[in-house]
């Protein structure tokens, strides 16, 4: 007993036909923008005289300028006639523009709701709209030429064939032309078709229009148009992927045409035509390869983003299959949402003994759009911009951004400071020959255990547009460069990008840093400095970029900062890594009643409330302004003048000083070398365009200072003066940190500061003028400095006999 038969639903005539309709009639608001400016005439006669010497000129360039004017307003007839033109290959329906053409033009009783049928039933609809492409598409404006691709001609020749074969059979009562002797329709198609999803509103709640992760992926979705967001960690070479097999016998020379549909097909072996079957004659089938159609078929594999992933499971992949023009839009660590069709893949041969009930699945896709964008990407609202210069007046920018990084973590100022301006970073130049110098910062942080350096770190990560999170322990010297692996679909020995080049254009954070292998932690030494990964594994050699900043957390030797022995042998990091970051801070975690207090408040503040306590200005902002912000100071090429050139040298000369008296007292951790000037410039750089400058200046070059010298502040704490708070001594530390790394100095290499900018630097901190002078005058009592130069300058007794001695030995 056969299975009675049920009609579809749907009519698919009429939604044909409705989709004809669209694609005739639709017109774009830009289209019709650009209609109305060209209808005011603003060239006044000029338009007129070109358009006149346009029309007269032989050129092929004037039929495309007659086809826009006939055209222009029409989006979809425009394309149409470019494909004609073969001047494009792709034709993108946005769904948008047909749901609002729909709700338009048709009413209640005839609602065909297309988008709905194309979400639910896309690969389906892509046939049925092709066709009616194929309907809709006009003649080609430009002859073929010599200079025409072969299959061009080709096409041509069987369009032409087509239509006699039609016309023969047509003209005989009742007779059907044969399907072989028909050339497929997807065999003269030059064109891909895709879809645009829907893209919901800001406020929009419609669950089937967002962005699904990985593992949000049902069964009930087989065959949708859905959305998926991941990042790339694959991506395969691209090859050409068949579409239809042309054949031709050698017995009647018949053409014989096999649609593939699938990943896997049985090529004909024996003629199907009728005049062989008359005979019996069996004719062998020859492959045409230039008669065949290709497409570029090329493998991406997507990975679930980290903050989908519950605890304790391991990220879902998911394989996106890309066509036509959609290959090569997508990079490895592109973080991407793909709209695509949700379809199974049957397996065969001994595969499928071996699965049983099993199918896997893939994505077809038909649009990609990048999600977390690069820095040169980020679009900035008019609000932002207004917000932004308001604040810039103040001059409080740099303070507020950098109590907004962390908002929830006590202390570590100018730590926050630091990380802000890597955020940032300097500006990486090209010299003329090909030598590359980096702009961007490396930053470590070196410190006892229970300071929040991971939580920094992990904050760091969700601002950067590209930040990427890892341990040492779990992380070894391949998953960190790349590896070199086969790739299931060609076969081939691919690379596939670890963390370092998943990072790049962003932000690598490595956490226990220490607990890294020496064998692992050797792949990171090119990485900081030249910014590339070499690679000769496999018979592949060739260099990939790493354009990053690293951001890396460590704990001493011994668990804690021991003080009783040298820095050198607290930190267990080879010199040539340590040359390497910008800036290394050590934080110490010494007991103090009042800092402790301080710090216990803000813990159980934030444990009662779940929230940050509200900061002394009140402004605080979220991590998408943060990135908002670096995004425009990002946009800033800032300059060094000559006497900044100057200034940075005369600092430079006395940071070598101050090594060569820190080693000979066992108190230094780090070498002074070209690598901390280049770190100076670069801190510089980023201070400079954070007050979105076009020139550094003389300030700037002292916060940057400042910086490198706090990062060992605690290094120098008195345990004597530790309780010592009056305003005096405050003061002084201000002043012997001025002093020590070199910020406010008055450039000559004398040793001596400039009285002005000490008052100013002081005075920006909070403290009056009468307490400044009365500093200066308790000190120079007690023989720790004196005034000269009429009391513009401020010169340290001590340091000025330290530097005189030190001259005399090298003498």
């Amino acid at each position: 007993m056969a299975l009675p038969t049920i009609g579809a639903p749907v009519n698919y005539e009429e939604q044909e036909a409705a989709f004809s309709e669209f694609l005739q009639n639709f017109k774009s608001t830009s289209a019709e923008a650009a209609e109305q400016l060209e209808g005011l005439r603003l060239n006044g006669d000029g338009d007129s005289d070109e358009y006149d010497m346009m029309e007269d000129s032989d050129d092929p360039q004037p039929a495309s300028s007659q086809r826009r004017s006939r055209h222009g307003k029409q989006k979809y007839m425009q394309m149409l006639q470019d494909v004609a033109d073969r001047t494009r290959t792709n034709i993108l329906i946005d769904l948008n523009e047909l749901d609002e053409y729909e709700k338009a033009s048709s009413d209640d009783e005839h609602q065909f709701k297309l988008v709905e049928s194309i979400e639910r039933n896309a690969y389906h609809y892509i046939e049925i709209l092709s066709r009616a492409v194929d309907k809709m598409l006009p003649q080609p404006t430009n002859q073929l030429t010599f200079k025409d691709d072969v299959l061009d001609i080709i096409m041509t020749q069987r369009s032409r064939r087509n239509d006699t074969i039609q016309a023969l059979q047509g003209g005989e009562e009742g007779a059907q032309p044969p399907p072989e002797a028909i050339f497929p329709p997807a065999l003269t198609r030059r064109y891909t078709l895709n879809f645009k999803p829907r893209i919901p509103s800001g406020a929009s709640s419609e669950r089937p229009m967002k962005a699904l992760a990985v593992r949000n992926v049902r069964g009930e979705h087989l065959g949708n148009l859905i959305t998926v967001r991941g990042i790339a960690t694959r991506v395969s070479d691209v090859k050409p992927s068949v579409q239809v097999n042309a054949y031709s016998c050698d017995r009647c020379g018949c053409e014989i045409f096999q649609p593939v549909t699938t990943k896997q097909f049985s090529p004909l072996v024996e003629c199907p035509s009728d005049e062989c079957k008359k005979n019996n004659s069996k004719g062998q089938l020859f492959l045409s390869t230039r008669a065949s159609k290709f497409l570029p078929f090329q493998e991406v594999k997507i990975q679930e983003m980290a903050d989908q992933v519950p605890v304790g499971h391991i990220p879902r992949q998911l394989t996106i299959h890309c066509h036509g023009d959609l290959v090569r839009s997508i990079n490895p660590g592109d973080v991407i949402d793909c709209a695509g069709i949700f379809l199974p893949t049957p397996y065969t041969g001994f595969k499928a003994i071996r699965a049983g009930l099993l199918t896997d699945t893939y994505l077809e896709a038909q649009y990609v759009m990048q999600h977390k964008k690069a820095y040169d990407d980020i679009v900035l609202a008019q609000p932002t911009l207004k917000r932004m210069n308001e604040l810039e007046r103040t001059g409080q920018l740099y303070e507020y951004l950098s109590r907004s990084i962390a908002p929830e973590i006590f202390g570590h100022v100018d730590v926050k400071k630091a990380l802000l301006l890597q955020l940032i970073g300097g500006v990486t130049k090209e010299v003329g020959d090909g030598m590359r110098i980096r702009g961007d910062i490396n930053i470590c942080l070196m410190g006892d255990p229970g300071v929040a350096k991971s939580q920094l770190l992990k904050y760091i990560t969700k601002v950067a547009p590209r930040g990427v999170y890892t341990t040492g322990r779990g992380s070894s010297g391949v998953g960190l460069t790349a590896a070199v692996m086969r790739d299931p679909v060609t076969d081939e020995m691919v690379l596939e990008g670890g963390a370092l080049v998943l990072a790049d254009n962003g932000m690598c954070c490595i956490d226990e840093f220490d607990k890294m292998d020496d064998s692992d932690r050797t792949a990171i030494h090119e990485v900081m400095e030249q910014q590339t990964i070499s690679i000769s594994k496999a018979g592949i050699t060739t260099t990939l970029n790493a354009r990053t900043s690293i951001l890396a957390a460590a704990n001493p030797l011994y668990g804690r900062y021991n003080p009783r022995i040298s820095p050198v042998e607290n930190i267990n990091l080879p010199a040539a890594l340590l040359s390497r970051f910008d800036v290394l801070f050590l934080i110490l975690d010494t007991p103090s009643r009042d800092s402790d207090e301080e710090l216990a408040r803000h813990v159980t503040h934030v444990h009662m409330h779940n929230a940050h306590p509200e900061a002394v200005g009140g402004v605080v902002f979220s991590p998408d302004q943060v990135r908002q912000w670096v995004a425009r100071a990002r946009s800033y090429r800032p300059v060094v003048p000559k006497e900044i050139s100057d200034y940075m040298v005369g600092a430079y000369v006395r940071m070598r000083q101050q090594q060569k008296r820190d080693e000979g007292s066992k108190k230094a951790f780090t070498h002074t070398s070209p690598r901390t000037l280049l770190g100076v410039l670069r801190l510089s750089q980023a201070l400079a365009r954070l007050r979105f400058a076009e020139e550094v200046i003389t300030e700037d070059v002292d916060e940057a200072l400042r910086l490198t010298e706090v990062s060992k502040a605690s290094l120098y704490a008195d345990e004597g003066r530790r309780d010592d708070h009056t305003p005096s001594s405050k003061i002084y530390q201000l002043v012997k940190n001025m002093e020590a790394s070199g910020a406010a100095a008055t450039g000559d290499g004398s040793g001596e500061l400039d009285l002005r900018r000490v008052r100013e630097r002081v005075l920006a901190k909070g403290f009056t003028a009468d307490q400044f002078e009365q500093a200066i005058d308790e000190y120079a009592l007690l023989d720790v400095w004196q005034t000269t130069g009429e009391g513009t300058r401020l010169v340290f007794i001590e340091a000025g006999n330290d530097d005189f001695d030190m001259s005399d030995d090298e003498i």
